[in-house]
């Protein structure tokens, strides 16, 4: 038996889905030492901090948060503090986390999270301070025992890194470069997750997810491996997230609009709809060939639910530019838009542009934006009406509900709820408030 044994951890995450996935296997790792989750930092004997600093926000929010432990640690000297993740990997990053939080016992990397219960062990046993961030994993990743959040949903990373190096962005720095997983091990992992442990949705994860493959000794696309998946027997659909568009190809389409198990769910960042804009960012495409895509996932798949993410007040912007971006949102009429304002990230090349936009500025521009994308959402909400979607039937607060492929939600008030999630087609015969309800189609 070892001292962790019985005993409990709470684990705090900050940032994307990679980040809430990464967590599942932090929570395997201390599974399998025998520990016991909680939510409460009071009760816990190993609290893990998983950090983002994609955006300032983040990487302050977690900053903060482990400062707040530092009175819980004077108190309880046994409690076992650990930091790892993105900001760590950050090495000239806002916060020197070694020197500035002495009371923290374990930093880590983004290579070496699957590792945690031995850094714990070698702690318990040397009462040293730990850090240490890789340049490389020392090992796969994802041979791990993952304890997942969602009985639904299962995330699966496919490819890691990037290699795109938009100027805003931090990832290929803490990240590195494109590394895909071996096909046969994404094959088995999700075979696994279907057949043997119920998921429905399997969501495949990677910074470019369309870059899949290329580095592999024997290249494969990403159309080729969703077609592989796809032949996986069971009650199931694939997403995925995130794609660039300088990458998605009418190969993709085609197979997100002939696989039935494919989701018919598209997140396509566009980041701004000014070409100028998109130029400074290095994104390597244009508004036309982003509405090219737009356009032909919208006439092969007519009911496709798309989300985006836009950044607002990036350098340079002028009030013409964000105009174009208001203006594509019309276009697109999307049915999620994430949006954020622009975040200088040190070691970034935007981060030394001049014409940097004022606070207030971009405050005022996203909060234009986010109304205008409500008033979309609103009138595109009736282009539900009498229509047809392959949703997820379950239970929620004692309803029925159907959730669609973009997470729309449609509520089955006259439903008598048996089944254990599954699928099947809601024709919606009612909008009110903004709220959809409807019937199971039996025609379908």
């Amino acid at each position: 038996m070892n001292k962790f044994e019985g005993r409990n951890y709470c684990i705090v995450t900050y940032g994307c889905q990679m980040n809430v996935h990464e967590s599942e296997k932090i929570r395997g790792e201390l599974t399998s030492l025998g520990m016991i989750e909680t939510e409460d930092v009071n009760k816990a004997m190993v609290v893990v901090f998983n950090t983002c600093c994609v955006r300032e926000g983040a990487e302050d929010r977690a900053y903060n948060n482990i400062i707040a432990l530092q009175n819980l640690k004077a108190e309880n000297p046994d409690l076992i503090i650990v930091v790892c993740g993105c900001m760590p990997q950050q090495r000239k990053g806002k916060y020197n986390l070694w020197e500035k939080l002495p009371f923290v016992d374990i930093i880590l990397g983004t290579y070496n999270i699957s590792e945690l219960s031995e850094y714990l062990l070698q702690f318990a046993k040397k009462k040293h301070r730990i850090m240490e961030i890789l340049d490389k994993p020392r090992k796969d990743m994802d041979v791990e025992n993952a304890v997942r959040d969602d009985k639904i949903n299962a995330y699966v990373n496919i490819i890691y890194g990037c290699n795109k190096f938009c100027t805003y962005c931090i990832v290929p720095y803490v990240r590195g470069r494109e590394q895909s997983r071996n096909p046969v091990d994404i094959y088995n992992e999700v075979k696994d997750l279907v057949q043997n442990k119920g998921y429905k949705y399997i969501t495949l994860l990677g910074q470019n997810v369309n870059s899949y493959g290329k580095d592999l000794p024997d290249p494969m696309s990403f159309s080729q491996l969703l077609t592989q998946l796809c032949r996986i027997e069971g009650d199931f659909k694939i997403k995925f997230m995130t794609s660039h568009p300088m990458d998605l190809g009418d190969d993709l389409i085609k197979v997100m609009k002939e696989e039935p198990k494919m989701a018919k769910f598209l997140h396509l960042p566009v980041q701004s709809g000014s070409d100028a804009v998109l130029s400074r960012m290095n994104r390597h495409y244009n508004i036309k060939h982003y509405m090219h895509i737009i356009k032909r996932c919208r006439r092969l798949m007519p009911t496709i639910s798309i989300s985006t993410d836009i950044i607002v007040g990036f350098p340079g912007e002028t009030e013409k530019d964000f105009n174009k971006t208001l203006k594509l949102l019309k276009r697109v009429k999307y049915d999620q838009v994430f949006a954020f304002m622009y975040s200088k990230r040190s070691g970034t090349p935007a981060a030394n542009f001049e014409d940097q936009i004022s606070e207030p500025e971009k405050k005022t521009r996203i909060n234009k934006l986010l109304r205008l994308q409500k008033i979309i959402q609103q009138e595109e909400n009736k282009k539900y009406f009498k229509h047809s979607y392959n949703c997820l039937i379950k239970q929620q607060n004692g309803v029925a509900i159907g959730i669609t492929d973009g997470g729309k939600e449609i509520y089955l008030p006259n439903y008598k709820y048996y089944n254990q999630n599954y699928f099947a087609y809601i024709k919606v015969e009612n909008i009110r408030n903004h709220k959809l309800s409807g019937v199971i189609d039996e025609h379908k």
